[in-house]
C-alpha cells in the first residue's frame, strides 16, 4: 500500500511530467549565476535607497521617507519576481 505522499507525488507527475525532471549541471550553474546576479542587484538597490532614506530622515521629510520605504519594498519584490522568472525559464529549457 502506498503512502499519501507517494500518491500525491504520482498525481503531480501525471499533471506535470517535467516537474520532477532532474536539472543538468549547466542548468544548476545557470541557476547559481542568476541567484548571485540578483543578490547583487538587490544589494545595490537597497544600499542606494537606504542612503536616500537616511538623507530624508535627517531632513525630517516624512512624506519622502514613506515614499522611499514603499519604493524599497516594491523594488526588492520586483527583483525577486524577475529572479524567479529567470530561474523558471532555465528550469523549463
Amino acid at each position: 500500500m502506498k503512502s499519501a505522499y507517494e500518491l500525491a507525488m504520482e498525481r503531480l507527475e501525471r499533471e506535470d511530467p517535467s516537474a520532477g525532471k532532474p536539472l543538468s549541471d549547466a542548468q544548476k550553474a545557470e541557476l547559481a549565476t542568476i541567484d548571485e546576479r540578483y543578490k547583487a542587484k538587490k544589494a545595490e538597490r537597497e544600499i542606494f535607497l537606504k542612503q536616500q532614506l537616511a538623507k530624508e530622515q535627517s531632513s525630517g521629510n516624512h512624506e519622502a521617507i514613506s515614499q522611499i520605504e514603499k519604493q524599497l519594498v516594491n523594488e526588492l519584490a520586483r527583483l525577486e519576481d524577475e529572479k524567479e522568472a529567470a530561474k523558471e525559464a532555465v528550469r523549463n529549457s
